[in-house]
């Protein structure tokens, strides 16, 4: 019974690490403003990161196609700017087609 409990306990800790990785810190939190400049070529993305003062994020962006297909992906590194510890960002992503939407999937702290 306690090797089961034990077996639980690791394995909990393991997905709660793997979900820590792969969806961020909550004080690295994005929003999408819009997307813009859509063609067969790729989209211009807007969104707001909030990065602690002095800080810097990488942000992974995503387009996707209408049938939900990924159609580019993008790393970009966010710093901090003066002010209320909100940055706003304007990328144009490259895409293998044309994009139906422009997606900031997460904000982790830079390496």
């Amino acid at each position: 019974m306690a090797g089961l409990a034990l077996v639980t306990l690791i394995v909990g800790g393991l997905v709660a690490v793997r979900l820590y990785k792969n969806y961020g810190d909550p004080a690295y939190d994005a929003q999408v403003v819009t997307y813009t400049d859509i063609d067969d070529t790729g989209l211009t993305l807007v969104f707001r990161v909030t990065v602690p003062e002095g800080g810097q994020a990488t942000c992974v962006l995503r387009a996707r196609s209408r049938d939900g297909a990924t159609v580019g992906t993008r790393d970009v590194l966010v710093r901090d700017e003066p002010g209320d510890g909100t940055t706003q960002v304007t990328e144009r992503m490259t895409t293998t087609g044309k994009a139906m939407i422009g997606e900031v999937l997460r904000c982790v702290p830079a390496q």
